[in-house]
């Protein structure tokens, strides 16, 4: 945890953007940019491992995604089965848990079965925990958490009533996870496109000038001091405006 008190981190989110732009930059491929930004993952996870975070949750394949060409798409496929073939081990060896956020529906049979290796292979790590959010959607989640809570009321196992926010969030594919201090989002875009809409309610967002690939430990660290910096009231008066 980094920090103490109200300025402690635990949790980050990132929206990893980019990747074509900074190919295409380049006068690259697309795929190329693809293959740096798991570059860049791995220079991110390590960096929350030296900063001492618990958590890091990043947007991998959105459910929206399905949209871009097929051949995008089985490259961004290709690029999963790539990092888990030579990442696992050493994920498992540093403490790491990989957990999936998302839906398994209509994913390739060979893409469901990495992601479950995954998570069995860490299933005991501690240290930090990577939740890859993939097929994933925001607004899906709260869906199924609401379809859940619905099928349990109708079968009686809990009234309408007893719903409150805590339910809510032990239904959401986040379950056990605490909601994170700070969201990043690269690339210079200023939108949070359908992610953890329920987890970021109170989360501050910090908005990097710089294409995924690029990202840094440098730039995490930044992004946690501009955290530090913002004076976080929940709806409440800040420590100065209650003194005055």
């Amino acid at each position: 945890m980094v920090g103490q008190g109200s300025d402690s981190v635990q949790h980050v989110a990132i929206i990893m953007d980019g990747n074509g732009r900074w190919a295409q930059q380049r006068g690259l491929p697309r795929n190329i940019g693809h293959e740096r930004g798991v570059e860049a993952l791995r220079r991110t996870v390590e960096a929350c491992r030296g900063l001492g975070l618990s958590y890091l949750t990043v947007f991998s394949f959105s459910s929206e995604n399905w949209k871009r060409p097929t051949s995008e798409i089985s490259a961004l496929f290709g690029l999963l089965r790539l990092y888990v073939k030579n990442d696992l081990k050493r994920l498992k060896d540093d403490g790491v848990r990989v957990q999936i956020v998302g839906s398994r529906h209509g994913l390739p049979d060979d893409i469901a079965e990495l992601l479950e290796l995954a998570e069995k292979e860490t299933a005991q790590n501690s240290t930090l925990i990577l939740n890859i959010a993939f097929n994933y959607g925001g607004r899906d989640d709260i869906l199924q958490a609401c379809r859940t809570l619905a099928q349990k009321a109708a079968d009686g196992e809990i009234s309408a009533a007893d719903i409150d926010a805590g339910m809510m969030s032990n239904s959401l594919w986040t379950a056990g996870t605490p909601d994170p201090e700070i969201l990043i989002r690269t690339s210079g875009e200023y939108r949070i496109s359908n992610f953890l809409l329920w987890e970021i309610a109170y989360s501050e967002l910090v908005f990097v000038d710089r294409y995924w690939p690029d990202f840094s430990a440098d730039d995490l660290r930044d992004a946690i001091e501009t955290f530090q910096r913002r004076d976080r009231r929940f709806g409440g008066l800040s420590v100065k405006e209650s003194s005055s």
